[in-house]
C-alpha cells in the first residue's frame, strides 16, 4: 500500500500542475475565432474583467483546496498520517470533486448554447487525473492508518 501512495503522490502533483498550466479546452466561436484557456487564464481573466469573487471563488475550489489535499497527503504520508492531518484531510476530501465538475460545466455550456464549439484539452485530462490520483492516495492514506 505505500509504494502505491508512493506512486501516486508524484503523479497526483505532476499531474495537477499540468492541468492548471495547459489549455483545459478550445473553443471555436464563428469558425475562425478561437480560444485555448488554461485554469489560471481563466481566473486571471476573470479577475481582470471586474469579477473578482468569481475568480476568488473558482481559484478556492479549482486551485487552493486540491493543492491542500495535495499537501496535506503529503504531509500525513511523511509524518505517519497524525490524527489532525487526517481530520484536515476528510475535510478537504469533501470538496475533491466540485473542481472538475466546475469545469465540465463550462464545457456543457459552450456546447449547449450554440455559439461556440467546445473540445476537450490535456489541461483537464490531467487536472483530473490528479483529482482522482490524490482521492485515490487520500483513501489510501486513511485505510493504512485505520483512520
Amino acid at each position: 500500500m505505500r509504494l502505491m501512495i508512493a506512486l501516486l503522490l508524484p503523479i497526483a502533483t505532476f499531474s495537477f500542475t499540468l492541468g492548471i498550466t495547459l489549455p483545459l479546452m478550445r473553443l471555436e466561436k464563428l469558425y475562425f475565432l478561437e480560444e485555448r484557456p488554461s485554469l489560471l487564464e481563466v481566473i486571471h481573466g476573470l479577475w481582470l474583467e471586474g469579477d473578482g469573487a468569481l475568480a476568488a471563488i473558482i481559484a478556492m475550489f479549482s486551485v487552493v483546496f486540491p493543492a491542500a489535499k495535495i499537501i496535506v497527503v503529503h504531509v500525513a504520508v511523511i509524518t505517519g498520517a497524525r490524527l489532525r492531518s487526517l481530520a484536515l484531510l476528510s475535510t478537504l476530501s469533501k470538496w475533491s470533486m466540485l473542481d472538475v465538475m466546475l469545469v465540465a460545466l463550462v464545457l456543457f455550456a459552450a456546447k449547449t448554447s450554440g455559439l461556440a464549439a467546445a473540445a476537450i484539452l490535456p489541461g483537464l485530462w490531467f487536472y483530473a487525473s490528479a483529482t482522482l490520483a490524490t482521492a485515490l492516495a487520500a483513501a489510501l492514506c486513511r485505510r493504512a492508518t485505520g483512520g
